[in-house]
């Protein structure tokens, strides 16, 4: 062997050697990205082992509240970890109606290539974020785990029914339903939902138990899966997280004629008696509930079911059957006083008759809006329902609310403002049974998370008596009915009761006719998951109302006025009686007025199932 022979090949030997460690050097190495929100106060790292698997960790103020939890796609292994360069995005929302008038939109992001797919997260103030982008038309199986660090508290959606919670995470064994909230100590609050549902089943969640993980157990989609966090759970009842991760409207629609507001309602009054007028579900109620719709600055009047017949009756038409003559006139009446009409179509009548015509042609007749029930199918199908009908309503300038079971909501009302609300909770009296006041003040720190709800609060009579659907006496009080309707965030605010009810109350009438929506500005003030809660809104004329609701316990609630503006206010002040009690069913209040400022306090006594409302206006 010549000199030169034996020099390149002891180089060819170590180029070998080189290459062997740099490939095993390769495969062990780990690569890290962490993206921060716009205030640094939240944090989502991800983790890269070479070709096998990406995991992320999120910590809030310093602390690690999720241990490396598993990402991606089972059929799909990560080839690479090729990161863009971070976006950020300081911009804001104006919605058509929401919680407020201006939203901050501001969050940092990132993509991550793993070649087969990329992953695109998002870092809010008030959560972060993250999708999967992958050839459409696959069904993959999604690895997202989320491996809490503690064993903390948890409450879930139960569809009709009460929250599945509190309960440690090491408890929970098989499927659940999303909104989860979390409680991870007295600072710290997480939920987690889906944004942006654009294909695919609806999200489900499953554990094991004695794990503190909690895994998604649905197919992969193009979904945003979220996690909101907040330093108390109202921070998570005033989070825009959900709706701002999805798409704004297309340019081809205008939705400008999209009012939210207080709507009465037909299918409650049935059967309940004033003198010699007896409540039915018929043009001469019906006009009843208009006047008075009118004259207490109401938007609406929502007709529910049978009034195109039995409504899962297979011949009933819901373009002609049952009192459509009457439906014309009350149509045209409602426009005479400023109040529109809602109709109700269920999934019968909707599937057997041409969709779109029977849409168009309600918009033809002048109606406001529809309610659409009983939708049937799988979950997807559900999903992809739901969107056309909304995508007509929306074409037909017709607002929607769907009910019995519905899609739950996933921020579309950025994208389509008509999408006013969901009965994705257990409305009152639906069903056939009543909610006790801990369901309350646990639905809406759970199930209103995902956004718009149909809770149907605000009865003026609690015992109901000579209804004809649903007669049972309701556990609550009046000041405490009335609260709920302003607690619950809802594009239509839709109360049960006759007129004449309402009018026996003066006071609480004033507050249920002061909700004049758009909101400006909404604010959760106090609240305990499960025991109690205090919400602030301004309404569009600029007053402020404020309603308080609490479980079964009595107590007295402390509300700072610091919100207010400058100047002083004219307060309304109206609570429970000292002998309320949601177990009695007694009508009784005291109210108040006294003048205020920013710097004062109300302090107000709930009753065992009550509630407080205030209404300030400026003098």
């Amino acid at each position: 062997m010549t000199k030169t022979t034996y020099l390149q090949l002891k180089c060819f030997i170590i180029a070998l050697f080189t290459l062997g460690i740099n490939a095993v050097t390769a495969q062990t190495k780990k690569e890290v990205e962490t993206l921060k929100s716009p205030d640094g106060k939240l944090q989502l790292s991800f983790t890269y082992a070479y070709k096998k698997s990406v995991s992320y960790t999120f910590s809030a103020y310093g602390r690690v509240l999720i241990n490396p939890s598993a990402l991606g796609l089972a059929e799909i292994a990560p080839q690479q970890f090729i990161r863009s360069p971070h976006r950020a995005v300081n911009t804001v929302w104006k919605p058509v109606w929401g919680k407020r008038a201006i939203v901050p939109d501001r969050y940092n992001e990132v993509t991550i290539d793993l070649k087969a797919y990329q992953i695109v997260a998002r870092a809010y103030n008030d959560g972060v974020a993250f999708r999967y982008i992958f050839p459409e038309g696959k069904k993959l199986d999604e690895l997202t785990q989320f491996n809490f660090f503690d064993d903390y508290i948890a409450w879930f959606y139960n569809g009709e029914n009460a929250n599945k919670g509190p309960e440690k995470l090491t408890d929970i064994a098989g499927k659940r339903l999303p909104v989860m909230t979390i409680k991870a100590n007295d600072n710290a609050y997480m939920a987690i939902h889906e944004a942006e549902l654009a294909t695919g089943e609806p999200l489900v969640l499953e554990a094991t138990k004695g794990e503190k993980q909690i895994r998604v157990a649905t197919k992969a989609t193009s979904a945003w899966r979220v996690l909101m966090f907040g330093r108390s759970p109202g921070v998570l009842v005033d989070s825009h997280l959900i709706e701002l991760l999805n798409k704004p409207p297309q340019k081809k629609y205008d939705f400008s004629w999209v009012k939210p507001g207080v709507a009465v309602w037909d299918w409650r009054i049935n059967g309940a008696k004033v003198d010699t007028f007896k409540y039915k579900m018929s043009l001469p109620s019906w006009k009843r509930m208009v006047d008075f719709a009118a004259a207490n600055n109401m938007r609406y009047l929502l007709l529910d079911a049978d009034w195109y017949g039995p409504e899962f009756n297979q011949n009933s038409d819901p373009l002609k059957g049952g009192k459509v003559a009457q439906v014309h006139e009350i149509i045209a009446y409602g426009k005479s006083k400023n109040v529109g009409v809602w109709l109700y179509i269920n999934d019968i009548g909707g599937r057997k008759y041409p969709l779109e015509e029977t849409l168009k042609q309600y918009s033809d007749w002048g109606a406001a809006g529809i309610k659409y029930g009983f939708m049937t199918g799988g979950p997807e199908e559900k999903n992809t329902r739901t969107q056309l009908i909304t995508e007509i309503c929306a074409k037909y300038h017709l607002l929607c609310d769907f009910h019995d079971g519905p899609v739950h909501p996933n921020g579309q009302m950025r994208t389509w403002p008509n999408a006013v609300t969901r009965e994705y909770c257990q409305a009152q009296l639906d069903g056939h049974k009543v909610f006790s006041p801990k369901t309350f003040v646990t639905s809406v720190f759970v199930n209103m998370l995902a956004g718009p709800i149909d809770m149907n609060n605000g009865l003026a009579d609690l015992t109901q008596a000579g209804r004809v659907d649903e007669p049972s006496p309701v556990p609550s009080t009046l000041v405490g009915e009335a609260a709920r309707t302003l607690i619950v965030f809802s594009g239509v605010t839709v109360i049960p009761d006759i007129p004449e009810n309402y009018k026996k109350h003066p006071e609480l009438l004033e507050f249920y006719a002061s909700q004049k929506m758009p909101w400006r500005e909404s604010k959760t003030l106090s609240g305990v998951i499960g025991e109690h809660i205090t919400m602030a809104r301004q309404a569009a004329d600029g007053t402020w109302l404020i309603g308080a609701a609490t479980d079964e316990q009595p107590r007295e609630i402390t509300i700072p006025l610091s919100f207010l503006g400058k100047g002083n206010y004219k307060a309304l002040i109206i609570q429970d009686s000292a002998d309320s009690d949601y177990r009695t069913h007694k009508e009784g209040y005291v109210s108040k007025t006294q003048d205020v400022n920013s710097t004062n306090t109300i302090r107000v006594k709930l009753a065992p199932g009550g509630g407080a409302c205030v209404v300030l206006k400026k003098m």
